[in-house]
């Protein structure tokens, strides 16, 4: 999927470069002059540029081996006489199964489902870019190259594309022109740490999550100091544009979604991934989205460690969808909860699990990022689509 870089006319750069390099050498000695090389500023790549994995085996597309009507990777937490599907797990939506959609990728992260165009974005980090998977033909293309090492996408109520970049250290909004527009770069006059996932409220106040995965080494990011003390929740206001701190005492916030009625808004901690004594958990505050503030912070779900949940969604019933990834293979997949935090039941993956969203015409089917691939299975439920 990788293309090489072009000029206008379809020259390829590298040759170009040689051409240039040539002439100019030629005219230093045909005229005898001497060159003092001028000093010059050196920036480096913003991110690991495009190396997408190669194989001769490729793992296969469809549904998973093994699968059958009901499919066994849909596990209900309830127990009980034999039913038609998972007891109480709103998962089975009849004759499917959990199936790949597409693969080759090295860390599949961040999807956002854009109704109008009937496709799936979402980032690979490492290979520096932003995928697009077509729903109608299972097409699978490069949206954006390079993405500035992207993680995190969603959509806000005008259809735009918002996006949290690791080695850009922002969070950018795409407009409907494809011209990129820096919604926050900085707080308090300092570069934020790596911006890793965001929603939209409706009134058009961006909320998103600021830990240090992506400037902790050059294989997702730029390998960098943190400017900010704190791994901050922050507000970007949606008429001034100020960026304010709504919580600071996460130790890594990462996944972040909102009720469908957005009285509530739950943010994952994997403050885990830096020592066995944190947390690996969702918390759920109270939210007043107009005065941009939450309150009453709670701890929603506690994940198995040493698993961990990086992303999650809601549906239309306020139950809650989060991945599950990092720890136990037995637990990698995607577990459901009601409103009050009850696990309802899980979808196991073969891989390790980031994030999903709901898409779909009818809004009733989940894709979910697993590391090398995406995968997708209706549900009985309909996603909330609050981005």
């Amino acid at each position: 999927m990788t293309r090489m870089l072009t000029n206008p006319i379809g020259t390829p750069a590298s040759v170009l470069a040689r051409r240039t390099l040539l002439k100019g050498a030629a005219a230093v000695a045909a005229t005898g002059v001497t060159m003092n090389a001028a000093p010059a500023a050196s920036v480096a790549p913003l991110g690991q540029t495009g190396a997408p994995t190669r194989s001769t085996a490729p793992l296969p597309l469809g549904p998973l081996p093994g699968s059958r009507y009901p499919d066994s990777h849909l596990e209900s937490a309830k127990k009980g006489p034999p039913t038609f599907g998972p007891p109480g797990f709103p998962a089975f939506a009849g004759t499917m199964a959990v199936e790949r959609v597409a693969t080759g990728f090295r860390w599949a992260e961040g999807p956002v489902y854009f109704a109008a165009g009937r496709y799936v974005l979402f980032s690979d980090i490492p290979n520096n870019r932003i995928m697009r998977f077509s729903e109608d033909d299972g097409h699978v293309s490069v949206y954006r190259q390079p993405s500035m090492n992207s993680n995190g996408n969603t959509i806000d109520r005008e259809g735009r594309l918002i996006t949290c970049e690791h080695s850009g250290r922002r969070v950018t909004r795409t407009e409907l022109d494809g011209s990129i527009t820096i919604i926050a770069d900085k707080y308090n006059g300092k570069r934020l740490n790596s911006p890793n996932d965001a929603v939209v409220t409706t009134d058009g106040a961006i909320w998103f999550t600021d830990p240090v995965y992506g400037i902790g080494g050059y294989y997702e990011g730029v390998k960098a100091e943190p400017e900010q003390e704190k791994h901050n929740v922050y507000r970007v206001d949606p008429k001034s544009g100020e960026v304010k701190v709504v919580v600071d005492d996460f130790v890594e916030p990462n996944g972040i979604a909102l009720s469908p009625d957005e009285k509530k808004l739950y943010v994952i901690d994997t403050g885990f991934t830096d020592g066995p004594d944190n947390p690996s958990h969702i918390r759920v505050f109270d939210l007043d989205a107009a005065a941009g503030k939450v309150s009453n912070s709670k701890v929603f779900a506690e994940m198995p460690k040493p698993s961990i949940t990086d992303g999650l969604r809601a549906d239309t019933e306020g139950r809650v969808w989060c991945s599950v990834g990092w720890g136990d293979s037995n637990e990698d997949g995607v577990r459901c909860y009601t409103p009050q935090g009850e696990l309802l039941g899980k979808i196991h993956i073969p891989e390790t699990v980031a994030n999903l969203c709901f898409g779909g015409q009818q809004r009733n089917r989940l894709y979910i990022c697993g590391s090398s691939s995406l995968y997708a299975v209706y549900t009985s439920v309909q996603g909330a689509m609050k981005p």
